[in-house]
């Protein structure tokens, strides 16, 4: 069945994407291209669930016959305590991006970290393992990152974060390679990401950017987490300083292409993904 040529049916499965605020969300435009692609009779809808009313929508989720979602903010904790099980990974975050339905019981998981590794892999060719790298941030994207560096085996994880605490705990999710640094570090690093709001479009605050982009250069790999604007102006004046620069619509498409392969099964259009999300930003 063409999902182009055939609007959904009382038959089709349905999937979601859960969170508050949702209607700015990409994730439904990329898993019906998806779906369209691999000929599923399935749709994706956005579902608005306000802050406090998780139970409510997960405990709708069996009795509808929603096949699974997709979770963001500010959902991603409260939903890892609410699902049947979680897996390894996001058991160790206490986050959940995606929620499958498995006759009757829900999974919890998360695909941020792969879609981090898989977006880095495809759009700079870099490989973590043995690498020296600086993540500035501790939530839960940046936490996400830090354990995925960690998984791909990077020799050294430096937290710069705000909050020693949060610093402490997202350094923890790295293991032996993981440690609490600061800013100054990152020219001898191979790898910068920025997995804080700084940059990104409707941040209002004064904050420059942690890393400043001046310290960057040539032979250094620099990923800005944000995915609108496409290009932040840190992005802009670490590439004109030579380094490689990557934003974060590759990991938007890539985790969306992880929670498809664990709804259906099936392996996902990568290309159609990206096709849809650049054509969607313009």
């Amino acid at each position: 069945m063409s999902r182009e040529k055939n609007w959904a049916s009382a038959a089709s499965t349905v999937v979601g994407v859960m969170g508050d605020p949702v209607r700015h969300s990409l994730s439904p435009l990329l898993h019906n291209t998806a779906f369209a692609e691999l000929g599923l009779d399935w749709v994706s809808v956005g579902l608005p669930v306000p802050e406090g009313a998780a139970p409510q929508a997960l405990a709708a989720l069996v009795p509808l016959g929603i096949a699974g979602v997709s979770v963001t903010m500010p959902h991603k904790r409260a939903v890892s305590e609410l699902v049947d099980e979680c897996t390894a990974v996001a058991r160790r975050l206490e986050a959940v991006n995606c929620v499958i339905n498995r006759d009757g019981r829900l999974i919890g998981d998360n695909t941020d970290g792969q879609g981090f590794l898989e977006a880095l892999g495809r759009g700079t060719g870099m490989v973590p393992e043995g690498k020296r790298c600086v993540v500035v941030g501790a939530g839960g994207a940046a936490r996400a990152v830090e354990l995925a560096l960690r998984e791909a085996g990077a020799a050294e994880i430096v937290v710069v974060a705000r909050r020693p605490e949060a610093a402490l705990g997202a350094a923890a999710l790295a293991g032996e390679a993981g440690r609490v640094g600061s800013a100054r570090e990152a020219p001898e690093c191979d790898l910068v990401v920025n997995a804080t709001p700084i940059g990104m479009i409707g941040d209002h605050s004064k904050h420059p950017p942690v890393v400043p982009a001046e310290a960057l250069g040539p032979g250094q790999v620099v990923v800005d987490l944000i995915y609108e604007p496409a290009e932040t102006p840190w992005m802009a004046e670490a590439s004109r300083r030579g380094a490689t620069v990557l934003g974060g619509i590759g990991m938007l498409v890539h985790q969306a292409a992880a929670q498809l392969e664990r709804w259906t099964g099936l392996k996902p259009p990568v290309d159609a993904m990206w096709a849809a999300a650049r054509a969607a930003r313009g």
